[in-house]
């Protein structure tokens, strides 16, 4: 009971870090970064986000990406150490799940000056670059232009 007592710590922690000093900082940012930059570890944390909050145990995890035990522990580790992944202990297994806190300051930090600082609607997945949002004071997305942009920036 105290091990997962210790990752909830770690999950408020680290909720608790990024509220308070507004955005992740960048070593955390390159911690999670380049945990996510290897083929292995970045399908377990797709696999982890599509479980949701629930997560999935270990031995679902290995069966579902063919990996075996002691590769996924080691990149479980590499997930968990840069705060993306949070193990918890389930009688004799270990449930992990996505740290979604520290998913999203990722998201954020990478989107925060997208569209020129102007809100974002989500993009679809099959779109490469994000869409501004309508806004009743601008013009519509469809009218903007390169040149437009970069006449508001000499401004």
């Amino acid at each position: 009971m105290r091990a997962s007592q210790t990752a909830f710590q770690k999950t408020l922690d680290s909720f608790f870090n990024f509220y308070n000093t507004g955005n992740m900082e960048t070593k955390e940012i390159i911690a999670a970064l380049s945990a996510l930059a290897q083929e292995s570890r970045l399908a377990i944390f797709r696999l982890l986000v599509e479980a949701g909050p629930d997560g999935l145990p270990v031995g679902v995890i290995a069966e579902t990406l063919s990996l075996p035990n002691a590769t996924l522990s080691f990149h479980l580790k590499e997930l968990t150490r840069a705060g993306l992944t949070v193990g918890t202990p389930n009688g004799r297994s270990i449930i992990y799940s996505t740290n979604f806190t520290t998913m999203n300051g990722l998201i954020a930090y990478l989107t925060e000056n997208c569209c020129a600082g102007a809100a974002c609607e989500p993009c679809p997945p099959s779109t490469a670059a994000c869409k501004p949002a309508l806004i009743p004071s601008r013009k519509s997305p469809s009218t903007h232009s390169t040149s437009s942009i970069s006449s508001r920036r000499k401004s």
